[in-house]
């Protein structure tokens, strides 16, 4: 894996850590607004695709979630 996948893929776990500390009781439409809304302060562009498959992650795992599992890396 290239340096700057790596950074790009701990950026995304970062925001994703942040979202699923708080998303207990969020609706899917606040989980990925607040998806999009932390990638954009990092940076980080990610897909569509990525972030709803990220926000189902967090839904239904309520708990930890490895965004290298779901986004590849």
């Amino acid at each position: 894996m290239s340096e700057q996948s790596t950074e790009r893929l701990e950026a995304v776990q970062a925001v994703v850590d942040r979202v699923t500390s708080w998303q207990d009781g969020a609706t899917e439409g606040t989980v990925q607004d607040e998806l999009r809304k932390g990638f954009s302060e990092v940076g980080v562009e990610v897909g569509e695709d990525e972030v709803r498959a990220l926000a189902d992650a967090i839904e239904s795992k309520h708990g930890a979630v490895d965004a290298a599992d779901v986004v590849g890396g």
